[in-house]
């Protein structure tokens, strides 16, 4: 095994055998796991290039040649599959990639969280498998991707771009004509201002270096129809800024919120900067089942509108609410799941780190006439203590939604010592859920497990469950 090592030899005639965490396929060499990422499917059989291995318990690899694809394959619909970072799982069948996910949430439950299970319910799909988001992020670039194609050509090509980072290069940028993830005019918007941009001579951004004029698009759109457009600005140069924001303005009246943000930092990163209103509303909108919900320019709000208000749904139907219960909604946000529930409770208490979230949290109950929320900021693990239960009520339901790191021990230890009825876990991430499901089988049993695909094309997938109070 070895020499696998030192040399980075070639396994020919592997059998990828099944998919695996992370997007990841796997096969088997001599006992030990194969990982092997790009473009494959279980069923195909290929010659790898061993990367790396550890302990010769697993190996990573790429693939270098490919003799005899799987059935499970389908024909990938966008140009920049294999290339582009963001749809890996384009090459699969729909059927094959919800039946995965599904097989993950349950490995993830069994082999981590170890605790008595009921029957998974079968995953909840996506009606939508393109155009399904309601924000992407493109960034200009002075130094764009070349693919082997366009090297191939033999002539001279431009080097400035806007379009997806490239995985594992943070400084280049593959240059994007039409993508499939968000609907109109999400892609006239980039390409126009790529155009524009170009023809006054505007520095694209240089990663490396931290220079240059233009430097991030950020496009939102929403299920009423608005549109919000923010552009990042790397420099304070006014008039070229005014310049700018009135083609985008003249060229889309249909932009309903129109943004910029002047960013002279090291990273694209924007939550800690001013966004200057350049036109229309400051914010735009989204409906939920009559609610409206105000996203502005550094909101959260779940990027799969449908598929957000069927897991919502979900959520509210496995905490089996009557209208007489105290609801925590731990890790908030802007409130979305509180206000969604608050019609069938009592009261709803959220609790959120991020003070922006919570102030926007408070507008939408107040947008909506909902009275029976409250909300709070601070980190969970504070803020959750005897004394905030004794001032907002004893919960009967709780329902969570943490980030992928799942919920702090201290959190789960607060929830044991709470003991509501009824505890819905809404994650992103089923191995950290599974994790904190073994810590709360000291005083609660799985009722329910119902997985919910938000994101085709890709291996992530979100879970909800209920458990009960022993």
């Amino acid at each position: 095994m070895k020499n696998y090592k030192k040399n980075r030899q070639v396994v020919s005639n592997l059998l990828i055998e099944d998919f695996a965490s992370e997007g990841k396929c796997i096969g088997k060499l001599e006992g030990a796991v194969v990982f092997v990422e790009g473009n494959v499917a279980p069923g195909d059989v290929v010659d790898v290039e061993i990367l790396s291995f550890k302990k010769k318990k697993f190996y990573e690899a790429r693939v270098i040649k490919t003799h005899s694809l799987s059935d499970k394959r389908t024909e990938p619909f966008c140009e920049y599959f294999g290339t582009c970072g963001g749809c890996k799982w384009q090459h699969i069948g729909y059927k094959e990639q919800l039946q995965f996910k599904w097989q993950q949430v349950s490995d993830h439950l069994h082999r981590i969280a170890k605790v008595p299970l009921p029957e998974i319910e079968p995953i909840f799909p996506s009606e939508k498998t393109t155009f399904y988001r309601n924000k992407l992020e493109y960034t200009f670039s002075n130094l764009r991707w070349f693919t082997n194609e366009e090297i191939a050509k033999g002539v001279e090509l431009e080097r400035n771009a806007l379009g997806f980072h490239i995985p594992k290069r943070f400084d280049r940028i593959l240059d994007i004509e039409k993508c499939f993830l968000q609907p109109d005019p999400s892609n006239d918007i980039r390409n126009q201002l790529r155009t524009f941009a170009l023809s006054k001579g505007f520095r694209f951004y240089d990663q490396k270096h931290n220079v240059g004029f233009v430097r991030n698009v950020i496009i939102r759109t929403a299920n009423t129809g608005d549109v919000m457009v923010i552009v990042q600005f790397a420099e304070p140069n006014q008039e070229d800024i005014d310049v700018t924001m009135a083609f985008v303005a003249e060229t889309f009246p249909q932009i309903t919120s129109l943004q910029y943000i002047i960013n002279t930092k090291g990273n694209d990163s924007y939550y800690d900067q001013t966004a200057i209103l350049y036109a229309g509303k400051p914010y735009i909108e989204e409906q939920m089942e009559g609610l409206t919900f105000r996203v502005g320019p550094k909101s959260f709000y779940q990027t799969n509108s449908d598929q957000a208000y069927e897991l919502y749904k979900i959520a509210r139907d496995f905490a089996q609410l009557t209208g007489n219960e105290h609801v925590y909604d731990l890790y908030t946000g802007t409130g979305t799941i509180a206000n969604f529930v608050a019609r069938q409770a009592k009261a709803v208490i959220g609790v959120e780190y991020v003070p922006e979230a919570i102030e926007d949290a408070k507008i939408n109950s107040a947008i909506n006439g909902i009275e029976n929320t409250r909300f709070y900021a601070g980190d969970m693990k504070n803020v959750l203590n005897e004394e905030f239960v004794a001032q907002n009520g004893h919960p009967d339901v709780v329902i969570t939604d943490p980030p992928r790191a799942g919920m702090d021990e201290p959190v789960v230890r607060t929830l044991l010592n709470m003991e509501p009825t009824k505890i819905v876990y809404v994650s992103c991430n089923s191995a950290t859920q599974a994790r904190d499901l073994a810590w709360l089988d000291e005083k609660y049993t799985v009722q329910r497990v119902r997985p919910v695909d938000m994101f085709p094309h890709t291996h992530h997938v979100e879970n909800v469950v209920v458990l009960e109070r022993k």
